[in-house]
């Protein structure tokens, strides 16, 4: 048996007696326990050295936060920042998704791209596909290989670029959206233990996933058109199987047209109201009294709002003149069926929510970020080694654990304080992270979605395998690797902004000088409390 395929068997094995995202969360909290009783029993403890505060490990098990546990369940619930960003933004875009503005949009941009640049139109679409949730997959995917065949092509190869567009370059956007939302709302709390005033706002990453495509795109294209395709070779229908007609590929209707006429002129008008609410005197979208580069500030974090509307608005627009809402009721309805899907969410960050406050409540979190952040600091990496290492082991864990949000959960905590205080910003660690989330999702069996889209490849060839998808889809997977660590050690190494008034590194509010990490690294390295005094110092004020 080939190395690769003993891998992947090795891969699939241990992915399978992982246990639900739920339950893996349910795990760590109880090993957190544990590990509290031990941190607070030997003394640990360590100085934040933004701060100056000192930081001791406590008992899970202590009176005070058996409290804050049982007493203040409902409340630590509330308080996790994805939950009220997700349902926010979710308020509109199921609107927008279920009226069929999302899944129109993309048939429209697809139905009239020309042969000579179909492959890029579908990687566009796909990566652009993320705003409207799962919808990729079960349309991008499926009618790539529909459009591909039409065009007198290999079906499997436009498969092949939509599957590569859609999961692999699920980093990769022109906007923001909910997953900009819900993973940069995991970042802000873990940034917020070392630096308690800090905020992260959804274009936090704007510019990157802008160079996520950017980068990408040209690869699918090349990948798709010189490699992948040939080794196919020319399409033949198998004899005795009925692929899907080409003929299906329909045009849109008036009303449909007339729908996405309707939700254009609707998100104008959003941007001109936004414009208009900037420039407007007090205007509450700006803050003439910040600091530099922190003026618009306001603008960025009103993202969430502009987002939910303007998926709120052009989704009732295009329903409006497509004929698919008839009413506000319907809206109503399609809103409800929306926050309904994310019932799996909601039960997954219920435990995520209690993962979070509790390394907070223990002190664990940015101990060990504060020891960890020492030891990098004697070794003196480069930081975009640093932030390789982030790509390398979010790329591992991908393999076994699909949920972004529950891998960034659990991550976040420990790394974000971690190269905080090695000088990256959380926005800069979020997006190596994010990178390293997207390129292995293309090349596991465990990948949730991997049954569907082989169930779609089967539509055009029944004798098309697992092997055979895993094997046209390893070279974007690996392709991608390679860009992505390149892309993010180039970011780093040009110093180039992430997105609006956020760069790579990050200047904490009082010096952060080397006397102040703790020399030795290692939780049972820690100082004791009157030695973490010393280290402070005078210069270092308490807040």
């Amino acid at each position: 048996m080939a190395i690769g395929a003993k891998v992947l068997n090795a891969v699939e094995r241990i992915g399978n007696k992982l246990p639900d995202p739920v339950f893996l969360f349910l795990w760590l909290i109880l090993g957190l326990v544990a590990l509290s009783l031990v941190g607070s029993g030997l003394g640990w403890s360590a100085v934040n050295p933004v701060t100056g505060e000192l930081m001791q490990a406590q008992s899970l098990l202590s009176k005070e936060n058996l409290e804050k546990l049982i007493l203040g369940m409902p409340r630590t619930l509330a308080d996790f920042p994805p939950l009220a960003i997700v349902i926010t933004i979710i308020y509109g875009a199921s609107v927008a998704e279920r009226s069929g503005l999302f899944a129109t949009a993309i048939r429209g941009a697809l139905l009239n791209a020309p042969r000579a640049i179909l492959t890029p139109v579908v990687v566009l679409t796909g990566m652009m596909s993320h705003h409207a949730s799962d919808a990729g997959y079960v349309v991008v995917i499926p009618l790539a290989a529909l459009i591909f065949a039409a065009a007198g092509r290999h079906p499997l190869a436009g498969l092949a670029a939509g599957f590569a567009a859609v999961s692999g370059g699920y980093a990769g956007n022109l906007f923001p959206g909910s997953q900009d939302a819900l993973i940069l709302g995991i970042t802000e709390p873990a940034a917020r233990l070392i630096d308690p005033a800090y905020s992260v706002n959804i274009a936090g990453n704007w510019f990157f996933i802008i160079g996520v495509v950017l980068v990408f795109t040209p690869i699918v294209w090349f990948l798709t058109d010189k490699v992948i395709e040939p080794r196919l070779g020319k399409w033949a229908p198998v004899p005795g199987f009925n692929a899907p007609a080409a003929e299906e590929k329909t045009p849109l209707t008036p009303e449909q047209k007339k729908g996405l006429a309707w939700a254009g002129l609707s998100i104008l008008g959003m941007i001109a109201l936004w414009t208009l609410l900037v420039f407007i005197p007090g205007s509450p979208l700006v803050d003439p009294d910040a600091g530099e580069g922190q003026t618009f500030n306001p603008l960025y974090r009103s993202l969430i709002a502009f987002f939910a509307i303007t998926f709120f608005v052009a989704g009732g627009a295009y329903g409006a003149g497509a004929g698919t809402v008839k009413s506000h009721r319907d809206m109503v309805r399609m809103m409800g069926e929306g926050l309904s899907q994310l019932a799996p969410y909601i039960v997954l960050a219920f435990f995520a929510a209690h993962f979070v406050a509790m390394i907070n409540w223990s002190g664990l979190g940015p101990i060990l970020a504060v020891n960890a952040a020492a030891v990098l600091k004697e070794i003196a990496l480069p930081a975009p080694i640093l932030l390789i290492a982030v790509v390398l082991v979010s790329c591992f864990f991908d393999l076994f654990i699909g949920s972004a949000s529950a891998k960034w959960s659990a991550l976040a905590p420990i790394v974000v304080p971690m190269f905080m205080l090695l000088g990256i910003s959380p926005e800069m660690t979020t997006a190596a992270y994010r990178m390293g989330d997207s390129v292995t999702n293309i090349a596991t069996p465990l990948m949730s979605y991997f049954p569907l889209i082989l169930t779609f490849a089967q539509r055009w060839d029944p004798r098309f395998g697992l092997g055979s998808l895993m094997s046209i889809m390893l070279p974007y997977a690996g392709a991608f690797l390679v860009a992505g660590l390149l892309m993010v050690a180039a970011w780093v190494a040009f110093n180039l902004p992430l997105g609006p008034g956020v760069g790579v590194h990050y200047t904490p509010p009082a010096p952060m000088e080397a006397s102040q990490l703790p020399s030795e690294g290692g939780i049972t390295g820690l100082p004791t409390p009157p030695e973490a005094a010393a280290i402070a110092g005078p210069g270092v004020a308490k807040r």
